[in-house]
């Protein structure tokens, strides 16, 4: 093969320089390369040529924040690329395929052709200390206008904020395939999009309650801020258990992550109503459609597991609930009441028009007001106030909308996770039932053994214990239950209702009859819904329950 010589084309003029050999593979008028290399000093240096047919030649040159380096660098490194600033002679055209992580010449003529690449150090935020997204095909880091124009984000230039509460989001496009189609700063259209998420940075907190509660008093006003700093997975765990202390927030020890990608809404089941089957192909993300509910726990959970099983998709815990509802009451959320999606038929990112005053009434009351026609809600995106960030970044639906099950068992007297209250009643989970014969169930059945097997344990918390759902002290610290106290009966119109001393949230825990946690409320709670609401139910089917799909990349 013969070497040619031309002059460097970089103002800089770098002493030392290098360029990267590329054989061009001809695809319907697009090159991708794959490359050698060879290297001389000062003005000139060597170019290995690749000849593709007689289409002419084309060489590759590559920068780190405008320093020639010998190769692209590698995917996943704290560089991207820089398309406004990368070029080719001749007319050619380049940009950078991130699926195959190469780039891609369009226009090519017939004469030598040269492609600068330049990459520019990936924006990261000073406060979140190591904890920045972590992106993992097929996830597409965006940023969401006011009008929810949603864009490709340019990893170079600042696309999250959590210091000004925007939370960084990314979608997973319904035709993977078509990533590559959208430069940064392009919009991706709606109709292109499955689901959207939002990344919860890991961190610890200060314990501001210890949630030690056994029995019904009387609430206070405990609402406060909570006290949080980001922290990495590579900085010693803090493990404090009384108040002031520090504790790393429990959702991010289980899996040794930086954060988590939390489902923006609550799922829908895409192109079919809501059935309880395990699907992980049917699941979509989105605002303005119905909530997947009519689910058991165990088929909500594997039709979670199996969706993306590369990003160790899987249905959210009570714990990393509770991680999302301290991180709203931080200094980089909202730290307000989050309005309650008001919909009656469970159409997610809907908000209320006004802060309901009441509390969980069997009627349409005007002071916990309720439609499905807009007349007293307002659809996404110009429903901010229900966004756990007061703005369109954050994370919807946790409160109102549909209840939702997340992975909290109550354990049986031999500790084990149980499956339910009974054999008409049960997550589909196998386990112990916690009142066979109630229901008229004459089955004589003490336990499922036919349904699913739990998963590993990292992937559900458990709770002591208790026949009775007041006794709060069996809280796992973080998983905003026992921390809410203390705790008391209230009474709103007809119906007496268990409520917390933050937004007088429902608050009922697990019991042997109903061992399964629920979060969030449904549309009809009024001011007994909010993020730090959670009540136990029996993990059946249930037309009012939904859950929520995490990834941990």
């Amino acid at each position: 093969m013969k070497l040619k010589k031309f002059k460097q084309r970089d103002p800089k003029k770098i002493g030392i320089t290098i360029f990267t050999v590329v054989c061009v593979l001809l695809v319907t008028g697009v090159f991708f390369y794959t490359s050698f290399a060879s290297f001389q000093t000062q003005e000139e240096f060597n170019i290995i040529k690749g000849t593709v047919q007689d289409l002419g030649d084309v060489y590759f040159a590559y920068y780190l924040d405008d320093e020639i380096t010998l190769n692209a660098p590698e995917k996943n490194s704290q560089y991207v690329f820089d398309q406004a600033n990368s070029s080719c002679t001749n007319g050619a055209s380049v940009e950078w395929n991130y699926e195959r992580w190469g780039p891609l010449v369009t226009n090519l003529s017939t004469t030598r052709t040269k492609c600068y690449l330049k990459f520019k150090t990936q924006y990261s935020e000073t406060v979140l200390n190591g904890t920045d997204p972590v992106l993992e095909e097929p996830l597409i880091a965006v940023t969401i206008e006011a009008d929810g124009t949603v864009k490709r984000a340019d990893l170079s230039s600042e696309w999250y904020n959590y210091e000004n509460k925007q939370w960084a989001n990314a979608v997973i496009l319904t035709d993977e395939s078509t990533n590559a189609n959208y430069q940064p700063g392009d919009t991706i259209p709606e109709s292109a999009i499955e689901s959207y998420f939002v990344w919860i940075p890991r961190y610890r907190y200060q314990i501001f309650d210890n949630g030690n509660y056994t029995v019904l008093t009387s609430t206070e006003n405990a609402v406060q801020t909570i006290q949080i700093i980001f922290e990495n997975k590579d900085t010693p765990v803090s493990s404090g258990t009384s108040i002031g202390n520090w504790l790393t927030h429990p959702a991010f020890t289980a899996f040794n992550s930086n954060g988590m990608w939390v489902g923006k809404f609550e799922p829908s089941r895409n192109g079919g109503e809501s059935d309880n089957i395990r699907n992980g192909d049917a699941i979509q993300i989105k605002p303005n459609v119905s909530s997947w509910r009519s689910i058991q726990v165990a088929n909500a959970f594997y039709t979670s597991y199996d969706y993306k099983r590369d990003l160790e998709s899987h249905m959210m815990k009570n714990t990393e609930w509770g991680a999302v509802a301290y991180l709203q009451h931080s200094t980089y959320g909202s730290q307000a009441s989050v309005r309650i999606n008001n919909n009656s038929s469970y159409i997610t990112g809907y908000a209320a028009n006004n802060e309901p005053t009441c509390g969980y009434t069997a009627t349409n009351e005007e002071c916990n007001r309720y439609c499905n026609d807009g007349t007293c809600n307002t659809a996404y995106p110009n429903s901010v106030l229900a966004s756990t960030t007061g703005n369109i970044s954050g994370i919807y639906d946790m409160s109102g909308g549909a209840w939702e099950y997340v992975m909290g068992v109550m354990l049986d007297e031999e500790g084990n996770p149980m499956s339910g209250r009974n054999s008409l009643y049960n997550s589909g989970f196998n386990g112990t039932f916690g009142c066979p014969t109630c229901d008229s169930d004459t089955s004589g059945l003490t336990s499922l053994t036919g349904g699913y097997d739990f998963p590993d344990s990292k992937y559900y918390d458990t709770y002591a214990y208790a026949t009775v759902d007041e006794q709060f002290q069996r809280r796992i610290l973080g998983d905003a239950t026992g921390e809410m106290g203390p705790f008391a009966s209230a009474t709103y119109l007809t119906q007496t209702r268990k409520i917390s001393s933050w937004y007088a949230g429902q608050a009922n825990f697990v019991l042997s009859s109903e061992p399964w946690v629920i979060r969030g409320a449904a549309h009809n709670y009024g001011v007994n819904a909010g993020v730090f609401a959670f009540d136990v139910t029996y993990g059946r089917v249930n037309g009012y329950v939904s859950f929520r799909v995490v990834l941990t990349p």
